[in-house]
């Protein structure tokens, strides 16, 4: 196995992990500085390489948010791909600039291959009627679906965890400050809340997720679209939930204010009924796995997700769940699984599977 760098360098912060040639890894995150986009990935990198400390991998392995219409799970960064991707920022603003910030950043300092590999390829096998928005279809728009790196490496992980039921509906809840759910089937993904864009779906840190197309034409009659956007990505989610008083689910649990409950009970009802839909449209659920930053870390959401999800067969073992297990259902009831989200597994495996024998 060739050593691989991965790099996530997200809208807010950079993660990075070495996987080198022995099987050992190494894992960085870097928080911002509150200076800018571009100042505060240069800081992080830097940062980054000196935590590296002279190690140079063979290729490095980027996480994009959005790969547009290609299907192909990662690809190489060339000069044409480059330009592909800065041509699709509009789809994922908040987190495409960072992205390909971080292919300039590794460019500066490393003369080896490049590869992207897409959140939105995993969910290729979407079928038609998860696909399509009821638009017209001369628009040329449609539901992506986005965390399909963790989604894929969820559904490596399922088969040693549930055997055969792997194979049948699972729902998995990935869960952080950008929040999807995926329906797998077959280990396949056949539909996921997110869609044209990453602002989709449940409400999350800062998105609001759906709303009424009626409300965005008032917003827009409000604001001009440098403002709109900024506060479609910025200002809205349990940020506004919250009457401005914070985004993220942590400091909400914790905090003893109306608005601050409101704001997490909003969110648990969302999920619910996101997991309640996929199951009336798969005609039943095997097994509910929970995943990203607020499904892995916070016991109370999970419990307060599924405390009412008993017509569906789940219930919580509170031991179990409080101390963050792997298997954290109850007995006689049906799997519910908390799996830690890990999207840089997934894409060394792409580097290495698309360099080949280039990178050995």
């Amino acid at each position: 196995m060739p050593a691989v760098l991965t790099l996530n360098s997200g809208s807010s912060s950079l993660k990075a992990s070495l996987f080198r040639a022995d099987g050992t890894r190494r894992d960085w995150r870097y928080e911002p500085t509150g200076q800018g986009l571009g100042r505060d990935h240069a800081a992080a990198f830097d940062a980054l390489l000196k935590d590296l400390d002279g190690e140079v991998p063979q290729a490095i392995g980027h996480r994009f948010v959005h790969g547009g219409e290609v299907t192909d799970a990662a690809r190489l960064l060339d000069a044409a791909e480059i330009e592909r991707l800065h041509g699709i920022v509009p789809l994922a603003p908040l987190h495409m600039p960072g992205n390909l910030l971080g292919v300039e950043l590794c460019q500066a300092s490393f003369d080896v291959p490049q590869v992207a590999c897409f959140d939105t390829a995993f969910h290729h096998t979407l079928p038609e009627l998860a696909r399509r928005l009821p638009i017209p279809h001369e628009l040329g728009m449609r539901r992506y679906g986005f965390h399909g790196l963790n989604y894929a490496y969820i559904a490596s992980r399922l088969p040693s965890w549930l055997g055969d039921v792997a194979q049948g509906r699972v729902i998995v809840a990935h869960l952080g400050a950008g929040a999807s759910l995926c329906l797998l089937e077959g280990l396949k993904s056949v539909d996921t809340t997110m869609g044209y864009t990453p602002a989709g779906g449940i409400t999350m840190g800062t998105r609001s997720g759906d709303l009424d197309p009626g409300v965005m034409l008032e917003l827009a009659r409000r604001y001009d679209s440098q403002a709109l956007s900024d506060l479609v990505y910025h200002r809205m989610g349990l940020l506004a939930l919250s009457a401005g008083e914070s985004s993220e689910m942590q400091h909400l649990l914790e905090s003893h204010s109306p608005a601050a409950g409101f704001a997490v009970d909003y969110f648990c009802c969302q999920v619910r009924a996101a997991i309640g839909a996929f199951a009336a449209k798969a005609g039943g659920v095997d097994a509910l796995v929970f995943s990203g930053g607020i499904g892995e870390h916070a016991p109370q959401i999970r419990e307060r997700i599924c405390q009412s999800l008993g017509f569906l067969g789940f219930s919580l073992d509170a031991a179990a769940n409080q101390a963050d297990s792997t298997r954290i259902s109850a007995i006689g009831f049906k799997p519910v699984l908390r799996i830690a989200a890990d999207e840089e597994a997934v894409i060394r495996d792409l580097v290495a599977s698309l360099m080949g024998d280039e990178i050995r």
